[in-house]
Order: structure tokens, then C-alpha cells, then sequence
């Protein structure tokens, strides 16, 4: 029998690690992919033994790449979980978004995961699998990164889509959407502004920042057996910012005009 494979993109980063450190927990083996050859290979030297952590490198936005990666997955064991975490965001207002960052940040955003998934869909089949795509607050409501944020809320539906199409064969379909994370490009801006993370906190209901470790948690119950009923919904990881802003409410609670 080939082994329960879990798939990460974008796996070198933060959360990427973190997601595929907790599938290990319920997997055969992890594929790490990312398109960053070194990076991608210390994080999965860092994880684990080389059998159970396994680097891929892969550019997701590109069918040829996304192809050969399939074919290099398919010697690993068969794919129970795919996670779709791949994603970045460029210009921050829609006046500094030109047509190459909006096709950019949709193709890494939105077009990468509907690119895997058809590529390691018949896997997921196989096994009755889960996918889980990493989307994102911006998703939900607008906070900025405009390119990234339409991508994300695509990213969402496209979610629902697999969900409704592919239930038959038993696949669920999820969507995880974290608000701030404490990651190390955050660590990089708190090292500019000491002052950063108490700054966003006020916004969390929760009063604090998500971790990676949160995320990865999310994933994995979204991926077990626990959630064998659960298809087709956004899991905002979000210490509470899409249920209302904290430092909003406060300030009407304190106003005199309800």
C-alpha cells in the first residue's frame, strides 16, 4: 500500500512549516513544496527524518512546473491532503497596483490552487481527501492589498466550487483564513516598530496574534476525521477581527450615541 501523503505549498515559510510539522501527525509522509530550492530543503531537514518530510521544489503558478511536481508526488505515496498555502501580497492601495502585480498576485493567489488541485485531483479520489486552501481575512473584508485581497476572496469561492462538485467522490473542500499571524516578516516589522504588535492587537477581540501553530492547527482539523461532516466553509483564524473590530466597539460602548 503507498503511504497517506500531505502536500504543503509554499512550505518554507512560517506557516507552510508549521501546517506540515502538524499533518505529519496524521500522515505517512509530508511533501514540502516551494520554489525557494534551498529554503524548501532546510525546512524539511529541520522537521524531520528525510522519510517523513519530503522537499519538492515547484513553481505553483506554472502548469509544466505543477506537472512534473504530480509526477514526482505520485512516487511518494498518494495524496490524502493537499494544502494550498502558496500566497503573497504586493502593492498595498489600488494606486500602487499595476496590471503586472493584479496578474501576479492572482496567479500565486488563486490560479496555483486551482492548478494543483486539478493536477493531484484524481489522488484525492483515490482516498476520499481533503483540500484545504490558505485564504485570508483580506478575503472576507477589505483591509488593504487590494490584488491579493480579490485573489483570496476568489480563492474562497473557488473553495465552495470544489466543495459542490467534488463531494461526491467524497473529497471536502475548506478554506482557513488567518488574520494577523506572528510570523518572521512581522518579527522584521516589530524590529522597526517594538510597538507593532500592540498596535494590532487592539483590533483582535482576543487581544492577541495568531501564530503559525494556530493556523497549522485549524488545517489539521479540517483535515481529520473530526470534520468528516464539514465541506465547503471559510475558518476565519482570526483571534476575532471578521466578528467585529474590538477597538470599535469600544469606542462606541464609551460614546454617549449607541
Amino acid at each position: 500500500m503507498k503511504s497517506a501523503l500531505a502536500v504543503v505549498t509554499g512550505a518554507a515559510g512560517d506557516i507552510g512549516r508549521a501546517i506540515a510539522a502538524r499533518l505529519a501527525d496524521s500522515h505517512d509522509r509530508v511533501a514540502l513544496v516551494d520554489i525557494d530550492d534551498e529554503a524548501v530543503r532546510k525546512a524539511a531537514a529541520d522537521l524531520g527524518p528525510a522519510d517523513r518530510f519530503v522537499p519538492v521544489v515547484a513553481d505553483v503558478t506554472d502548469t509544466a512546473s505543477v506537472g512534473a511536481m504530480a509526477k514526482t508526488l505520485s512516487a511518494l505515496g498518494t495524496v490524502r491532503t493537499l494544502v494550498n498555502n502558496a500566497g503573497a501580497a504586493r502593492a498595498v492601495s489600488l494606486h500602487d497596483t499595476d496590471a503586472d502585480i493584479w496578474r501576479k498576485d492572482a496567479a500565486l493567489n488563486l490560479e496555483a490552487a486551482f492548478l494543483t488541485f486539478r493536477a493531484l485531483e484524481d489522488d484525492l479520489k483515490q482516498l476520499g481527501g481533503s483540500l484545504i486552501n490558505i485564504a485570508s481575512v483580506n478575503g472576507m473584508a477589505v483591509f488593504g492589498h487590494p490584488a491579493y485581497s480579490a485573489a483570496k476572496a476568489g480563492l474562497i469561492h473557488f473553495t465552495r466550487l470544489v466543495a459542490v462538485e467534488y463531494g461526491k467522490f467524497g473529497i471536502r473542500a475548506n478554506s482557513v483564513a488567518p488574520g494577523t499571524v506572528r510570523t518572521q516578516a512581522w518579527e522584521a516589522r516589530a524590529a522597526a516598530n517594538p510597538q507593532v504588535f500592540e498596535e494590532a492587537k487592539r483590533w483582535y477581540a482576543l487581544q492577541r496574534i495568531a501564530t503559525a501553530e494556530d493556523v497549522a492547527n485549524a488545517v489539521f482539523f479540517l483535515a481529520s476525521d473530526q470534520a468528516k461532516a464539514i465541506t465547503g466553509v471559510c475558518l476565519p483564524v482570526d483571534c476575532g477581527l471578521t466578528a467585529g473590530q474590538a477597538e470599535l466597539a469600544r469606542t462606541f460602548s464609551q460614546s454617549e450615541h449607541y
